[in-house]
């Protein structure tokens, strides 16, 4: 089984990255939309939505949001906030690679590091594929990615830290091109432990899978005020539209 494939289906994922918020969310979609000004009702699809912070933010707005993931928690996770803030958001299982549609989306996003955690290069472009397959001509798709510049210089090895009780000490390196994370949690002796792998793609990777898959990449910004990208900007966030 993939890390995957295990690691989004745990509660202990959102004890980790806890500090990603509804508030996050706000500043991304606020971007999103500074930037790409969809249409009012557009409809969006978010790949690799999660527990779906980023999907139930544009169904607030009016957009006619789908979600797609491969865990199943996830998306009961997702469903269940969705209901609670009586939004319509349909939520899909699936894999990324596979295609949702063609044509049928005005948008794409991949949003917080949604991507590069296949071994392979065709699983990526595969990826890349469904996206530019899924919008409709002239539509947008949006990547939110790491900066590989800023995390191969201020890699951090190890951490702890204690939430809600229970230890999280992580451990992270890089090797053959990859980002990779080992997290232990610790509770009244129990102890489990998690590993991440991501590729370290960078703009020039995104420019070549873009090409690829008839996406003309227009802009990129390195953080979710909209600063213009720089080596050392937190992340890395990818605007293009499919050609055609």
């Amino acid at each position: 089984m993939a890390w995957y494939e295990q690691w989004f289906s745990r509660d202990e994922y959102e004890i980790v990255y806890s500090e990603r918020n509804e508030e996050e969310a706000i500043s991304l979609v606020d971007l999103i939309e500074r930037t790409v000004k969809p249409a009012e009702g557009s409809d969006i699809l978010d790949v690799g939505c999660g527990r779906g912070r980023h999907a139930i933010e544009f169904a607030k707005r009016g957009y006619n949001v789908t979600g797609l993931d491969l865990s199943e928690r996830s998306l009961e996770i997702a469903r269940e906030k969705a209901a609670e803030k009586n939004l319509d958001i349909t939520f899909i299982a699936g894999d990324m690679r596979n295609p949702v549609g063609r044509d049928r989306f005005d948008g794409v996003v991949n949003l917080f590091t949604a991507f590069g955690y296949f071994e392979r290069w065709e699983d990526h472009q595969k990826a890349v594929d469904a996206m530019a397959s899924a919008v409709k001509p002239g539509g947008f798709v949006v990547q939110d990615f790491l900066n590989r510049t800023a995390v191969e210089a201020n890699l951090i090895p190890s951490d702890t830290r204690t939430v809600r009780g229970i230890v999280i000490e992580q451990r992270r390196w890089i090797e053959e091109g990859r980002i990779l994370k080992e997290i232990v949690f610790s509770n009244e002796g129990d102890s489990h432990t998690f590993f991440e792998s991501v590729a370290l793609l960078d703009q020039s990777d995104f420019e070549a899978l873009y090409a690829s898959a008839g996406l003309k990449l227009e802009s990129v910004l390195g953080d979710y005020s909209g600063a213009p990208f720089e080596d050392d900007s937190p992340r890395t966030i990818l605007f293009s539209r499919r050609v055609g």
